[in-house]
């Protein structure tokens, strides 16, 4: 049997991070009585760039906490009661999701929105090679194509009955992402970074006809799957902070950007974005082709949605190293940002030049 995930543990709260306990104590032992009045322990999840994700304990029971980062405004990529209305409308339509338990807008308990929801417990892989759990190639193959396999499914979820059909406006959808985009990364921008604009510009100037409407996750990659400890299928998907309804060959692109493949140049593997350049695991173009092929649609644009979702990453990337450069955080992680806003824009312009997603 695998030991256990060390990549799923937690760390103490990082500085600069910590909650109220006492109000929040409070909060808790209010809004959910029947976890009783167990003294809190609370402990924060350290990976993830973005919200920040933390663990309750009352007790035996867990609890996950999420909120937004500190020294940002809310916006829909922040809006807690935005996702946490997502977990409530998607868990009866798609089984994946952690079920949320209540949402706080009472920004007096620990500083901002936030909200509570259970806690999946598995595996999750995140950038570095876990010790003691078995990567064979077979059970990364396997594992690379239920990935492609669950964002069909996600995408073909009824998101009308589900009542999210809000959510978004998907007409026009491709032509705002690529100007929402761009004009973000005008107002993030600390350092020249010549690719960046040569990006926007070819995306801009190379709209492909859109492939319809869909329920999209936005930000899936294999660090937000949780994995069946005994036979690793997929049992929830997490981060849906910037889900919307859209294009849902965009959402393949954005999993494209994430996703390294064992040729590409070493800066790109030294990102560790995921571990899908293991020995059995899909390349960029086979999960392409493997979701064109459970999905129906055409991919003859595919260059176009790989290098969107590099950029897209890039952006969210440049905006959390302004939000570092600013000092609205002091998480050291977050140091070397810059360099890779270079190296992904650097990507991008290779996939530009070649017309590939493949061996840049």
């Amino acid at each position: 049997m695998d030991a256990p995930n060390p990549l799923d543990q937690t760390a103490p709260v990082r500085q600069g991070e910590a909650l109220d306990l006492t109000a929040l104590e409070a909060y808790i032992h209010n809004q959910l009585p029947e976890l009783g009045s167990t003294a809190l322990e609370v402990l924060q999840f350290p990976s993830g760039h973005s919200n920040l994700t933390y663990l309750l304990r009352l007790g035996e029971r867990e609890l996950v906490l999420r909120r937004p980062p500190f020294g940002v405004k809310i916006k829909s990529a922040h809006d807690m009661q935005r996702e946490c209305q997502i977990l409530a409308h998607l868990a009866p339509m798609y089984p994946r999701v952690p079920h949320p338990l209540a949402y706080c807008a009472d920004e007096t308990v620990i500083g901002a929105p936030f909200y509570l929801m259970e806690r999946l417990k598995g595996i999750i892989l995140r950038g570095a090679r876990p010790p003691g759990l078995d990567l064979s190639p077979l059970r990364m193959q396997v594992l690379s194509e239920n990935f492609v396999n669950n964002l069909v499914e996600i995408h073909r979820v009824d998101y009308q009955t589900a009542g999210l059909a809000d959510l978004g406006h998907p007409q026009g959808y491709i032509r705002r992402q690529i100007e929402g985009w761009s004009q973000r990364y005008t107002n993030a921008r600390t350092d020249d970074v010549p690719d960046m604009l040569r990006s926007a510009a070819w995306l801009a100037g190379h709209l492909p006809v859109e492939s319809g409407a869909a329920l999209i996750h936005n930000d899936y990659k294999y660090d937000n799957l949780v994995l069946n400890p005994l036979d690793w299928q997929i049992i929830g998907v997490l981060d849906w902070e910037m889900a919307t309804i859209g294009d849902p060959l965009m959402d393949l692109g954005t999993s494209l950007g994430y996703w390294t493949d064992p040729d590409d140049p070493p800066d790109v593997q030294a990102l560790s974005f995921g571990l899908t350049s293991l020995p059995g695991n899909l390349n960029r173009r086979q999960v392409a082709e493997r979701y064109a092929r459970q999905s129906g649609c055409d991919l003859g644009d595919i260059c176009f949605y790989y290098v969107y979702g590099l950029f897209k990453i890039t952006v969210i990337i440049q905006q959390i190293y302004a939000r570092y450069k600013a000092g609205f955080t002091t998480d050291e992680r977050f140091a070397r940002l810059g360099a890779v806003v270079r190296i992904l824009a650097r990507t991008a312009g290779r996939a530009i030049e070649n017309g590939r997603i493949d061996g840049l």
